[in-house]
């Protein structure tokens, strides 16, 4: 297996809601409008993602959907391939692996957003699908990390550890346009 390097994190910042107001019937708020940092759900509608129903192959268990996804990466990933509106949450996991080269046509990252805590790693694998990819992060990521040159090879890894809280936001330079974008969020445990 080719592994191609691993950096340590910065820290950052995230933040939540909507900026709705929700009222019910009485016209008193319900304490749902999302100014607590959430959008008033708490993700716990039983589905794992471990089905494929995501858009994954379900493969990588552990991860639960979430649809409280901070606006920053919510924003980020509007146009992103394989993103459907939710976070995937490994937060009690020490490795997390994010497919290169997913989707019908393998220019996407699966899954795309994700939520885990400080001192996990994540561990990009590429698929061999879509040509060469690559993992580099934006200006705004909280951290800075770059997988190097684009690569093809199916198995190839590229490794980093995030040590401290923040939003993370990456994309593949080949395929960038096209909407081949991932985002981290980093929370305490």
């Amino acid at each position: 297996m080719l592994t191609l390097g691993t950096l340590a994190g910065c820290s950052g910042g995230g933040d939540g809601g909507d900026g709705s107001d929700d009222t019910d019937e009485s016209g008193e708020t319900d304490g749902s409008d999302g100014s607590d940092g959430s959008d008033g759900s708490d993700g716990s509608d039983g589905s794992d993602g471990s089905d494929g129903s995501d858009g994954s192959d379900g493969t990588d268990s552990g991860g639960s959907g979430a649809d409280d996804v901070p606006s920053e990466i919510d924003e980020y990933l509007t146009e992103a391939r394989e993103y459907n509106g939710e976070i995937m949450d490994y937060t009690d996991q020490d490795e997390v692996t994010v497919a290169v080269g997913a989707g019908g046509d393998g220019l996407a990252f699966d899954p795309a957003a994700i939520r885990i805590t400080p001192g996990t790693t994540v561990v990009w694998e590429w698929t061999g699908q879509g040509g060469a990819h690559n993992v580099v992060s934006t200006e705004d990521s909280a951290s800075s990390f770059d997988s190097g040159e684009a690569v093809s090879e199916e198995g190839a890894t590229f490794e980093q550890s995030f040590d401290n809280t923040g939003i993370q936001l990456y994309y593949c330079t080949p395929h960038q346009s096209v909407g081949m974008l991932g985002a981290i969020q980093v929370v305490e445990a």
